[in-house]
């Protein structure tokens, strides 16, 4: 749906009937120019070279030496003892959390906007049979363990449904879960036999982000479930660590869902990359700098946030700016930008060009929206008026 001007601007997707080798070049093309998720990355061709050069066994028999070596790499990376290869995050904690939990009556405490509870299609209800409580953190930011004792069911009455799992996630919404409020949590949880486990798919945003280390967050769950295509650039994958013989059962769960893989070595082999040359290469620290930059453009320009900035996650309250959603993502795309609404999700393969587009469309809808009297928020840019160059 881009402008004839904005389609000549930014990349076009391509397919695969137009003769061209997608993977030629590291040039991020059209994900540059996309604020939409961190999931669009565009795959590397360091990534390519590695899938080129990984070893093709099958997975299922546990006999692939590039899909086992980055399991070994990322468990030790976790201080985990084992870990195992998945398809996706929401993969990841459905398996986590079925190999958890044996059998109900049980449930699951978690943030009442955590993904497994909103994003996951009721996997734990349908997949765990599992009762999920969502709650609603008092300090507006996280749940502490205050949120947490209030909540959790430990009781052995029988019309009770205990807590069994203490699901957690960071970042969530782009917003850190501190270090020291998952020891506490953690703490607490082990004294009542409760299993803990973390969804960080953006994990490695908050250690970015100097939250803490990896391996000092991973110490305080029993299982963690982190994402490649996140962030890092990897086409495709997850991956989730704990204890051997929650692994091993892991395994056979995600056989049962038909996540289990044969040449698998394709995925890992992309994954490997996007760890090193993206999270431990400090690729992800120049979006944290750029989400900072978008948030002082909207306040400067008389724009406020919904939450604050902590990680790769820019939250426009577009609602207090008069600004209708579906009509800034149609003056979005009429620059070559790509949007969901207020949510901005900086990822690593932003250009400095799209910043600009952003700044001047920032420009043109506050100002729209707020002195020249559109109703309802409506704004309609055509690229031509502009003050950034669009060719």
């Amino acid at each position: 749906m881009y402008s004839k001007a904005a389609a000549s601007a930014a990349p076009a997707p391509s397919s695969t009937s137009n003769g061209q080798n997608n993977w030629a070049t590291d040039t991020p093309g059209p994900a540059s120019f996309d604020f939409r998720s961190d999931v669009v990355t565009t795959p590397t061709a360091n990534m390519l070279r590695a899938i080129s050069q990984c070893t093709l066994l099958d997975d299922v028999f546990v006999e692939d030496p590039t899909t086992k070596s980055l399991e070994s790499f990322i468990a030790s990376l976790t201080g985990h003892p084992a870990a195992l290869l998945v398809l996706s995050g929401t993969m990841g904690n459905q398996v986590a959390l079925r190999a958890h939990l044996q059998g109900p009556p049980h449930s699951v405490l978690c943030d009442h906007r955590a993904h497994i509870l909103e994003w996951e299609a009721g996997g734990v209800a349908s997949l765990c049979g599992a009762l999920v409580k969502g709650v609603v953190p008092r300090n507006g930011h996280h749940l502490t363990l205050e949120d947490v004792v209030k909540n959790a069911v430990v009781s052995e009455d029988v019309h009770a449904c205990p807590t069994r799992v203490i699901s957690l996630e960071n970042t969530l919404g782009g917003t850190v879960l501190p270090l020291e409020e998952c020891r506490r949590i953690a703490a607490w949880a082990r004294e009542r036999g409760i299993i803990m486990h973390l969804d960080g798919a953006r994990l490695w945003e908050a250690v970015v982000a100097g939250a803490g280390k990896l391996e000092e967050y991973c110490d305080c769950f029993d299982s963690v479930s982190l994402c490649f295509s996140k962030g890092l650039g990897a086409p495709i994958g997850s991956i989730i660590v704990g204890p051997e013989a929650f692994i091993k059962r892991s395994r056979w769960i995600r056989k049962s869902i038909g996540g289990g893989l044969r040449q698998a070595g394709v995925v890992s082999a992309a994954a490997r990359v996007g760890v090193e040359e993206t999270f431990l290469g400090g690729k992800l620290e120049q979006s944290h700098k750029n989400a900072k930059r978008v948030a002082k453009m909207w306040q400067d320009l008389g724009g406020k946030l919904q939450y604050p900035v902590e990680t790769n996650m820019v939250w426009l309250d577009i609602e207090d700016a008069s600004i209708d959603e579906d009509r800034l993502i149609e003056a979005a795309e009429k620059v070559g930008l790509r949007m969901m609404g207020g949510r901005l999700v900086v990822h690593y393969q932003v250009s400095d060009e799209a910043l600009q587009r952003l700044e001047g469309l920032m420009k043109e809808v506050l100002g729209k929206g707020r002195s020249n009297g559109v109703p309802n928020g409506e704004v309609s840019i055509p690229a031509e008026d502009m003050k950034i160059n669009v060719e």
